[in-house]
Parts: structure tokens; sequence; C-alpha cells
């Protein structure tokens, strides 16, 4: 357990220190609306009275503005009407020492760091002070600031390899020893291994037997039963179960937590089977579909889904609601639902681009998908098709040769481009193996793209900076860092908003550019991709009193029409920093994170 001392930095005694400016006085306003008259006028006053005089320095400057902003949203009316919960009803309480037993300590935490930052007294640590450098020369000052940035660089190596890759010799054979324990244990022979249809026939889905090869305890594996009985989805290949250790440990933790449901996971699923499996459809497919197996949300591109199952299912996949069982055989469109979707992309000439994903289209085999890509290579209006695989970490063997030539054919420079999405979401996945498969499908000039899903298991101080460095040094751009949504059952991957600005903002900006091309989006329900770097497309309504933020997104198309917004109801920073306490992980070295709003 965390020994990390939250409670005694965060509560109402701290509160009422830290905010005396504001809350002065308050306790003798007769009504709520003097309160917030109040409230509003001395955050603004605050504000202005560090101009008295000299001009504070530019950090400090826009950490107050946006603490300021910050509060005069949660102080509005607007925001309590859209939210039932009063933050200045909370402040009158606590000024007129009434008692407020709803008020957490992440609460008191949000407010206390705010406040703390509009007046000028914020904790905050630079990994390098280039200000001391201003009495001197150009040319020394350059010197200086090279020699400042080969210390900066040299302490973030330090961060980033703390992460262990799959292709250290220390982790190919261990991987190695782990292969053959599996495959012996499923009496295949040393030459099935590279066979991806042996690793299908040999998926793993009973829990006692993963109770020795994965390090199971008995609680997991009892979880995993209750998933299978109660037909919630769940497998893994041979070869991914060889990523993990013998003992489960930081280096795996990620890989684990993809794959391995949890007993809260399991439990929500179940509870609300009886609402029917649209309940789970949390991106509100079934509103954007026109047609079976289309989705379509934005104008130029339609997604295609000709399977609905995968070789390997991820605990927080977004279509858990359409997927049944791993490989399930039901889930593979026939061909007449493939010339009916093809059909219906003939017909709309704005899709320009066809996103081909499910389930993982790359289970389908060879002659199937070559079929799938003539129709759709057919359509003169197309042009870019791409193709959303994880087998190039589930199950990379399935890039064959003929594959990667099968998908090169497709490509017509000029006229059309051939894609492939890719989801790998930590250091450790990557194996030789895996570069293998991206290196046949690059020589065939096809691009390979990343997503990143940025759970609790990747959000470690420049965790996800190191995968970035590797990705493009095996061939693989990033290109999205997904939000992870906030599905009920999935409540164990949440990061907070502000953690992803943070890691965009501070540890993802410190390399090279290349290797920061993926931008940070959040999928709202229904409404598509919203850019959470750009602040315009989402305000802070109110901090609720455990914590949460509380955000309300506004839509893609925000400027072209009339659209509906989306609340959004954040994780508790508070809680997120004592969960990275609990593993092991200095709160403190999180610090600035209360300032990304």
């Amino acid at each position: 357990m965390s020994t990390w001392p939250y409670e005694k930095l965060y509560n109402i005694e701290v509160f009422k220190e830290e905010s005396k400016r504001l809350l002065d006085g308050i306790a003798r306003c007769r009504t709520i609306e003097a309160v917030r008259a109040t409230l509003l006028r001395r955050t603004t006053k605050i504000f202005r009275s560090h101009f008295n005089g000299e001009t504070p320095p530019a950090h400090e400057l826009i950490r107050m503005r946006d603490c300021s902003m910050a509060l005069m949203n949660i102080f509005s009316e607007r925001s309590e009407a859209r939210i039932d919960f009063s933050i200045v009803n909370a402040f009158w309480d606590i000024a007129k020492g009434r008692a407020r037993q709803d008020l957490k300590p992440g609460f008191y935490a949000e407010m206390i760091n705010w406040i703390r930052g509009l007046e000028r007294r914020a904790n905050f640590q630079f990994l390098v002070d280039y200000s001391k450098h201003d009495s001197a020369t150009n040319r020394q000052k350059s010197i200086e600031r090279s020699n400042d940035l080969d210390d900066l660089w040299e302490s973030i190596d330090k961060r980033i390899k703390r992460y262990k890759d799959g292709l250290t010799q220390e982790s190919i054979i261990k991987r190695q020893e782990r292969r053959d324990k599996i495959i012996k244990s499923v009496g295949g022979k040393p030459g099935d291994w590279d066979n991806w249809k042996w690793q299908v026939r040999n998926i793993f889905t009973d829990p006692d037997r993963l109770l020795m090869l994965a390090s199971l305890n008995q609680d997991q594996a009892q979880t995993i039963k209750t998933a299978l009985k109660g037909r919630l989805p769940f497998g893994l290949t041979p070869y991914y179960l060889s990523l993990m250790d013998n003992k489960p440990g930081q280096n795996d933790r990620a890989i684990r937590a993809q794959v391995f449901p949890s007993e809260q996971y399991v439990n929500t699923m179940l509870s609300n089977r009886e609402k029917g499996r649209h309940s789970f459809d949390f991106m509100l497919e079934s509103d954007t579909s026109p047609v079976d197996r289309i989705t379509r949300r934005y104008p130029g591109i339609a997604i295609l889904k000709p399977v609905y199952t995968c070789p390997q299912i991820c605990v927080y996949c977004q279509r858990n609601w359409e997927i049944e069982q791993v490989m399930a055989p039901g889930s593979f469109a026939v061909e007449s639902e493939i010339n009916s979707t093809v059909s219906w992309i003939k017909e709309h000439p704005a899709i320009r681009e066809v996103l081909i994903t499910g389930g993982d289209p790359f289970i389908m085999g060879d002659r199937k998908i070559e079929s799938l890509l003539s129709k759709l290579a057919a359509i003169p209006h197309v042009d870019l098709i791409r193709i959303g695989t994880r087998t190039l970490v589930t199950m990379p063997m399935r890039t064959t040769d003929r594959l990667a030539e099968l998908l090169g054919k497709f490509r017509e420079p000029g006229r059309r481009d051939i894609a492939v999405m890719t989801h790998i979401e930590h250091v450790y996945e990557i194996t030789p193996e895996t570069v293998s498969a991206v290196n046949k499908l690059k020589r065939q000039g096809i691009s390979v793209y990343n997503q990143l899903v940025y759970t609790f298991y990747v959000s470690r101080r420049f965790e996800s900076t190191s995968l970035r460095l590797l990705l493009r040094r095996i061939g693989i751009d990033p290109y999205y860092t997904f939000m992870p949504k906030g599905k009920a059952e999935t409540m164990e991957y949440q990061v907070p908003l502000a953690r992803i600005l943070q890691e965009q903002k501070e540890e993802a900006r410190l390399v090279p550019g290349l290797r920061r091309t993926d931008e940070a989006v959040f999928n709202v329900p229904g409404l598509g991709k919203n850019y959470v770097r750009a602040l315009q497309h989402r305000d802070l309504i109110t901090v609720l009193p455990d914590g949460r933020r509380v955000y309300e997104f506004h839509p893609w198309e925000m400027n072209l029409g009339i659209c509906q917004t989306y609340i959004h109801k954040d994780m508790a920073i508070l809680d997120y920093l004592n969960r990275l306490a609990e593993i092991g992980e200095k709160p403190d070295d999180y610090d600035s994170i209360w300032f990304f709003i």
C-alpha cells in the first residue's frame, strides 16, 4: 500500500489556510449569488495584483492565468447548471464552518493547487534553468546552453532506460525459453511456432493451464473462469503468452493488463448484461452504422468490419460489445455481406478512404484479404485503404512475405495508397519478430502507424516516450495517443486528462520531431475524435466532491453546424497519483500535473 501522506497535504484545514484571501468575509454574505460575485471579483483582483510593479516571469504568468480561468469556470452559474453541484456553495459552507463530509482530499487537492498557482505560490521544479546564463556572451551562452541540454538528455535517458524492451539479449533468451515451454505444453514441434495458423489453433483460454504458464494466482484464474462462464471474450496467443515473465513484475505489467480481465471488469460486464449488448457500445457506433459492418462518422472515410473477432482480446477493447469470443466462427462476414458493403461505398463518392478493421482483419486468409482489397481498389473514388491489425504484436508471424507482397501490389503511387495501423502499448511488446514483420511491410512501400491507448499501465514518466523512440527505430510512425474511454467496466485503466496533457507537453516535447508525431485525442461517444491539446475543443466545468474534474467536450464539427456536446467525468488526479505511489512512483515527479487544465 501507498505511504504517500496525501491526507496530510490535502484536507480542509490546509485548504482554509491556503484560501484565506478568497474566503475572507464571505461568511457574512446573505445569498449564494453574493458569494459567487465575491469569489469571481477576488479571483480577478488577485490575478491583477501581481502586475502592480514588476511583471511576473512568463512561466508564472501562464500558470496564474490558467488557474484563474479554472477558478472562474467552476464558480460560474453555467457550470452549476450543467452539473448538479455548487462549488460556490461548498466554499460558502466552509467559510461559515458548516460540515461538508462529502468533500474528499481529491477536491481539496485541486482547490489548493489552483489557489497556490493563482497566488504565485505553486511548488514547481524545472528540469533545467536557462536564466543562469543571462549574463554570458552569445557564443558563451550557446555553449553553456548546449552543455545544459547534454545534462538534460542524460537525465531523460536514465528515465527512459527504466523501461526494458523486447530487443535486449536478456529478453530474447528469456522468451525463447518460455517459447519452448509453451510448445511442449501443447504438444507442438519447434517448427510450429512460426506458423500463424498453428498459433490460432492453440490460443489459450483455459485458466487452469495459465495458472502455471502465466504464473497467475488462484483469484486471477477464478476471475477468468467467471468471465468465460458469462461468455465474456477472453483469449491470448501462445506467442503473446511468451512475452510475459515467469514472475509478474514491472516489465510485463502492461502486457498482462491488456489480456487478463480484473474482477471489477468482469463483475461490471456481467451485472449489466440484462441491459443488452448495445449498453456497452460506448462510442454509439450502432447510431453511425448506415448498413451492417459499416461505421461512418466523418465525411471522407468509412470503417468496414469484415470480422468481429481477434486472435487475442484486449480487455479495454472499444468493441467488446460486438466481440462474442476469441475467433468466434460466426464473426466472419460472408460474401454477400462484403458485396453489400462494397456496393454501399460505391454509392458514396465522398468516401475517399476505407479503414478495414474489426476485430482484426489479418485473421482472414490471404485469399479473402486479396478479394476484399480487389473490390475496394476497383472503386474509383477510394484512394487510401488502411488496415487495422494488432497481429504485429500478438502474432507477428501472420505478416508473411506473401501477405506483405499481396498488400504491396495494391499500392499505385499517385492513385492509391495502402497503410497498416497497429496498436503497440509498450516497449516490452516489441521483439525481433515484430521488427521483421514491420520490415516486410516497409519493403513493399507500406506505411505503418501506431495508435497508443494511454492507460494507467503505460503512464509512468517517460514510459510512452521510450515507446515513441523505439517505434521510429523499427519503422513505425506514432499516430494517435488515445485517452482511455470513460467506460464503467474499464475504470482501472483510466488516466486523468491532465496526465495526458502533461506527457504530451513535457515528456514528448523533449524528443526529436519525427518521434512525436502522435496526436492526443479523446474519442467522444457518438461525436468522434476530440484533439485534447486544443483548448477550444473543451471546457472545464467543475470539480466534483471526490476530486474528479468534469469537462464538456465539443464535437469536431462544432463550427460547421449545431451539435450536441458531451459531459465527461474524469478520474481524480489525487487518486491517480496515489495509485502511482502504490507501484513505487514518486508523486512529486508529477507535481506539475495540477496545472494542465
